[in-house]
């Protein structure tokens, strides 16, 4: 049989089979090579972890709303579930509930009623076990977030080294992620978004593992022919795939922080589809679109989306085992008993509900006590109704609210309105570390800002990314755009209520996914030497150098350190940044 078709490159090199290409280039690897792509990851992690743990008690206070998790992960971590606070433990009515709890008044300081908290636990539960291990002062509620934000660089590493199969890339997007300013802020305050940014990129890792593992698998179970690979019917059906049940188990791990979680799981999980769909048309399977909706889609979903619901609702485990103390108190509340009809005071920026219906309760609340499985099922519905209030409270209890350090969405890639989370004003020149003229004062401040030269390169490198998605058909540039996309297109539904810039941490990973792989297009495949490798490492490099320099001169007011009014209006570029 004589064989048709492309046998050679223009370079004289054979052109290789499906099985072939579908063989990862990282199993290609050598022990030694995979040693470095372990220890350079590694070496990163370690030297972000240090960084972040500069100076983490440092403000001694509750930053931001540091004030409601860290609170609320003590409260689980003592009762089990969350409740409301007393507004004085000391007998002091001078200083309020936060003053006295850093002067280490932790026992006895809640009410007894639960709270109704507006995000899922498992972010706080995190914060509870530094707390646990630290006690009950800033640097112990901020120590899980310094892990999970050197961690995400080691996933960030060994993430992007599978996807180019270098170990220089991925620790050229681990460097970059370490240097991010946002990313370095919210690993050392005790808010939940660094955690939903963890396990987001968890999950894309493994869909990533995934996507190479069952192409490997549909490979190996392709019929060969003369004329390279072909497949007849649906192809080869893998129902068992290990990393897609890792994704699902991630992605429950992050809806249970943030629901936002749930657009890059229904996009990515889209995008999963697609990859597989490409696998099965690489070895010859007709119709793969259609074929692969059946034969991978079904067993995708449940691996992804039933997995994750099953972690998400095992997270609420504290929340089910007192479903009762939440029937009692919260089945009535004003967004319980909302009807649809309300306006905006004129006064204030509150929202006013002007049709209350006062008969509003959950079902479960006035039912009989259940036992057994019975119990279950009434505390799994006593957990959806408190769902429903809680979504009313996010789509309309906020409409009419304002807040200093607001921003729209549209204009987070350009960091257009940074967050201001702590900040000591007029400190005397007289003032110990003080440099300043008699005539003006210190200030110190810990500011929620990007590092601009990666944030604003990274626009570039996306719009780069659609081009190379769609042009060159590069499924690696896809998952930066449609991960970016999933992360931030969502939140313009909800820009007439107070949302911040911090949110966006969920769009940075994808964004320095998108800059290193377009680092590594200037570079090129070839090690040999040639001006345009020259030209990429000249015009890398230099991207990592201005992100380091520009790092270092933020660092100040990221950290809380002492600088003169002039000083610190060197690092303000705006005035929207004040």
């Amino acid at each position: 049989m004589t064989v048709v078709g492309l046998s050679r490159t223009a370079l004289g090199r054979r052109v290789p089979l499906a099985v072939e290409r579908a063989v990862s280039p990282i199993r290609r690897l050598s022990a030694r090579q995979r040693l470095v792509g372990w220890l350079g990851p590694i070496g990163l992690t370690l030297l972000a972890f240090a960084l972040r743990l500069v100076g983490l008690g440092n403000p001694h206070r509750f930053a931001f709303d540091e004030t409601y998790y860290a609170k609320d992960a003590w409260s689980l971590l003592n009762n089990g579930y969350i409740e409301t606070y007393l507004t004085d433990v000391d007998g002091n009515t001078k200083t309020d509930i936060n003053a006295d709890i850093l002067a280490g008044h932790t026992q006895g300081v809640w009410t007894g009623e639960p709270s109704l908290a507006v995000h899922p636990d498992v972010g706080k539960w995190l914060i509870a076990l530094g707390e646990k291990a630290f006690g009950m002062d800033p640097f112990g509620w901020r120590i899980a977030s310094a892990v999970a934000g050197a961690l995400m660089v080691l996933v960030m590493c060994r993430l992007v080294r599978r996807m180019t199969g270098s170990t220089m890339l991925g620790c050229v997007a681990g460097t970059l992620l370490m240097l991010d300013g946002l990313h370095f802020v919210l690993s050392r305050l005790a808010l939940l978004d660094i955690f939903l940014a963890l396990f987001l990129l968890c999950a894309v890792s493994c869909l990533v593992a995934d996507r190479d593992w069952h192409r490997e698998r549909l490979a190996r179970r392709a019929r060969r022919t003369d004329d390279g690979v072909a497949l007849t019917g649906w192809g080869p059906r893998i129902l068992f795939r290990p990393w897609l049940i890792a994704a699902g188990v991630c992605f429950g791990l992050a809806a249970g922080t943030k629901w936002t979680a749930l657009y890059p799981l229904a996009a990515l999980g889209v995008l999963c589809w697609i990859w597989s769909a490409g696998a099965r048309r690489s070895l010859g399977i007709r119709w793969p679109l259609a074929k692969g909706a059946l034969v991978d889609g079904i067993p995708a979903f449940l691996s992804l989306v039933v997995v994750a619901l099953l972690v998400y609702i095992a997270t609420w485990g504290g929340w089910l085992t007192h479903a009762k103390e939440y029937e009692e108190h919260l089945s009535s509340t004003q967004y319980r008993q909302y009807t649809g009809q309300g306006h905006c005071a004129k006064d204030d920026d509150s929202y006013v509900a002007t049709d209350l219906d006062a008969t509003k309760k959950w079902p479960t609340a006035t039912e009989k006590d259940a036992s057994g499985l019975g119990e279950a099922w009434q505390s799994l519905r006593s957990l959806w109704y408190y769902h429903q209030d809680v979504y009313t409270f996010h789509t309309h209890f906020l409409d009419c609210s304002t807040h200093f350090y607001e921003s729209k969405p549209s204009s987070w890639l350009l960091i257009n309105r940074p967050v201001g989370v702590a900040v000591t004003n007029d400190i005397s020149p007289d003032a110990p570390g003080c440099d300043a003229p008699a005539d003006s004062h210190c200030i110190k401040q810990v500011l929620l800002l990007p590092t601009p030269v990666l944030w604003w390169g990274g626009v570039l490198a996306l719009m780069f990314a659609v081009v190379m998605w769609v042009g060159a058909r590069d499924w690696r540039f896809g998952l930066a755009v449609v991960g970016a996309l999933s992360a931030w297109l969502p939140w313009m539904m909800y820009d007439d209520r107070p949302i911040f810039l911090f949110y966006a941490i969920a769009i940075l990973p994808f964004t320095i996914i998108a800059i290193t792989l377009a680092i590594g297009t200037l570079i090129g495949s070839s090690r040999a030497p040639s001006a345009r490798r020259t030209a990429g490492v000249i015009v890398g490099g230099a991207f990592v150098v201005l992100t380091l320099v520009n790092f270092a001169w933020f660092w100040p007011i990221w950290t809380n350190q002492m600088l003169t009014h002039s000083e610190w209006l060197d690092r303000i570029w705006f005035s929207r940044w004040v």
